[in-house]
């Protein structure tokens, strides 16, 4: 469940409002200096969700430096630990019967294996100790009798480029091929019985449709379509006929629909919004009801289908104004859920839910040390591009200073087709108490903005959507906001190409940069991609260019190949077992800059992959953020 919509403003109309309220309320205190562990710290009772059976709370809690699982009885003060996990955090879990499943990986390499164990921290099973394999998640399988003790996984082990299905039992690990892939089918979709209904399959750019009435029969074509089109199953109605699909076929916007796989079309659409796609649906798989759709916008927004559910919603918003709320479970009976409950100064707290009374009663405050009062508001913006599109993004300002010549970090998001939102992000704020102004923004290809949007970036990494990073720089330098000659870039993944394309591309315009498991070389990173990613290679090629074909725009695009443009210092940082940024991507733009004597502080951690997971490397990590920053940026002495 979502919050309301906040309008949309421009940051223009933001900065009159702000002149507008100063005189009749009373100038914020600039916040205290908060430990910078304080930021990055694991969470105390953090993930909190109930059993099926409402005996048991469970939660994430650190045990030797290590987020690990623990149980505690439903009205007991006292917690067992049941898992002991001293090399990597655990971060995903759930339950499954009376016992808790969870997947872990080996230092950060994302080949991801299952295990479980009881409530009482006994029986604890490897269920796919493959190594070298990736193991996912289909259908956990809830309130489906018969299937209490099992779910539906998916391994490539047969195939590293693909996953066949299983059906696992959770307490033995007994495993039965659901499906030989000999096809080389690339997703599943199953119905409410947990019977595999559906499977898609693409060429590299064209992805095809295939459906069946029962396990008993083939796979049959529905439809193919490019991947620029969305057509995304999210569950089969109450009769397991018709399929709920978001869907932007014949649209700009993705829209909620009701598909006839037999008649092979759209029956009519449920629902859409004509400023952004619809990205999720809670279908109520015990009630078998469509409750809501969901997306984002400024905050996240939610229309509901089912009144008990949009009830509760605005019963929630009522108790917690401002706030956004999510519902994270509930057990088995509907009388007692888990809500928690966030915004962008406060990361979260968890409440229990009385489905009778309707109140809540908070169960944890994870991060107890983080005073909200002192953590500085997210403020949604909007400005234009130099070629005239409308870039939505959030600027943080420290707390207690004026909004005039700020030193700023500028963090554009990875993905890159994912979005920033509003929301606690520990970062930001561990930078904006630092005394830092920080500019978030959704360039050409975030997602959520429509299609047209999200093509627009297509073969522009380095050029039209790094200009539409410029362009808020240099919005926030005209608005007289941004100190010209202390701006900083920070970003990590594809954050960090931009990064290194911002102090390549746009050399005056940064006093120095970040780059955190960032790519600096397209030729190097299509050449190191996950196998499984390989399918898709061809919508790569597409997106962001094809190596022989795009050469000179590779080579034009790619800050490796420009590190003689270089001239301010960087702090580089990288995970040694990074599957997705491979290390040579890092090592090769160290050695470039070592060469011409260019100022490069480089941090490698052995035990990590594709971001930093384990507590002391944050510390690392934040740490050096934080000298290399106070050294290069100098904000006014606190």
């Amino acid at each position: 469940m979502k919050k309301s919509k906040l309008y949309l403003i421009s940051l223009t109309a933001l900065l009159l409002i702000a002149g507008c309220t100063s005189s009749t309320k009373e100038k914020e205190t600039r916040a205290p200096l908060v430990d910078l562990k304080m930021f990055f710290k694991n969470g105390d009772k953090t993930n909190f969700q109930i059993s099926p059976d409402g005996s048991y709370y469970s939660y994430l809690a650190n045990f030797k430096d290590m987020l690990n699982i623990f149980v505690q009885k439903v009205g007991d003060e006292n917690a067992i630990r049941v898992t002991n996990d001293t090399l990597r955090s655990i971060s995903n879990y759930f339950w499954k019967g009376d016992r808790i499943v969870y997947l872990q990986d080996i230092g950060g390499d994302e080949n991801f294996q299952l295990f479980s164990v009881t409530a009482t921290g006994e029986d604890k099973k490897a269920l796919t100790p493959f190594s070298g394999y990736r193991t996912g998640i289909l259908d956990i399988l809830r309130f489906i009798p018969g299937r209490e003790k099992e779910m539906l996984v998916q391994i490539n082990k047969r195939d590293k480029q693909y996953f066949d299905p299983y059906m696992i039992n959770i307490e033995t690990g007994q495993l039965t091929l659901m499906y030989e892939n000999k096809q080389n089918y690339d997703s599943w979709f199953t119905d409410n019985n947990g019977v595999i209904r559906m499977a898609t399959k693409t060429d590299g750019v064209n992805v095809s449709y295939l459906y069946r009435n029962t396990d008993k029969d083939t796979f049959n074509l529905l439809l193919t379509t490019t991947f620029k089109d969305t057509f995304n199953p999210q569950s089969f109605d109450a009769g397991n006929r018709n399929i709920y699909v978001l869907s932007n076929f014949g649209r700009d916007k993705v829209s909620l629909v009701e598909y006839d796989p037999g008649l092979k079309k759209e029956v009519k659409e449920l629902y859409a919004n004509p400023d952004y796609d619809l990205g999720g649906v809670f279908y109520d798989q015990q009630k078998k009801v469509l409750a809501s759709v969901s997306w984002e916008g400024e905050k996240e927004e939610e229309h509901f289908f089912d009144k008990e559910w949009g009830d509760i919603n605005d019963g929630l918003k009522q108790q917690f104004p401002g706030y956004e709320i999510g519902f994270n479970g509930w057990d088995d009976a509907r009388k007692k859920g888990i809500v928690s409950v966030y915004g962008d100064r406060l990361r979260v707290k968890y409440y229990v839910y009385d489905f009778g009374t309707k109140k809540t009663a908070e169960i944890s405050n994870p991060y107890p040390w983080i005073n909200e009062n002192d953590m500085a508001s997210m403020k949604p913006i909007t400005y234009t591009s130099r070629d005239g599109l409308t870039i939505h993004g959030y600027l943080t300002l420290p707390k207690g200073i004026d909004a005039k010549n700020l030193p700023v970090v500028v963090n554009p998001h990875g993905g890159p087709w994912a979005r920033d939102g509003w929301y606690f992000n520990p970062e930001v704020q561990f930078l904006a108490n630092r005394g830092y102004a920080v500019l978030q923004m959704n360039f050409r290809g975030s997602t959520g903005y429509g299609k047209k949007f999200w093509e627009a970036s297509f073969k522009e990494w380095g050029k039209k959507m790094q200009d539409d990073i410029t362009d808020g720089v240099e919005y926030l330098i005209k608005e007289g906001i941004a100190d010209p000659k202390h701006i900083a870039i920070y970003g990590g993944s594809y954050g960090g190409y931009a990064t290194l394309a911002g102090v390549a591309f746009t050399p005056d315009l940064y006093c120095c940069a970040i780059d955190y498991v960032g790519v600096s070389n397209l030729f190097t990173f299509l050449k190191t991609i996950p196998p499984y990613w390989k399918p898709y290679l061809d919508q790569f090629y597409e997106m962001v260019g094809n190596p022989v074909k795009d050469s000179l725009l590779f080579a034009e695009a790619s800050p490796a190949l420009h590190a003689d443009k270089i001239k301010v210092p960087l702090l580089v940082a990288q995970g040694a077992n990074d599957p997705r940024v491979n290390k040579a991507e890092s090592d090769q733009m160290v050695d470039a800059l070592k060469k011409r004597g260019i100022d490069v502080e480089y941090m490698v951690k052995d035990n990590e992959g594709h971001g930093f997971r384990n507590q002391n490397n944050r510390y690392d990590f934040y740490g050096a953020m934080e000298k290399f920053l106070d050294k290069y940026m100098k904000p006014g002495a606190r």
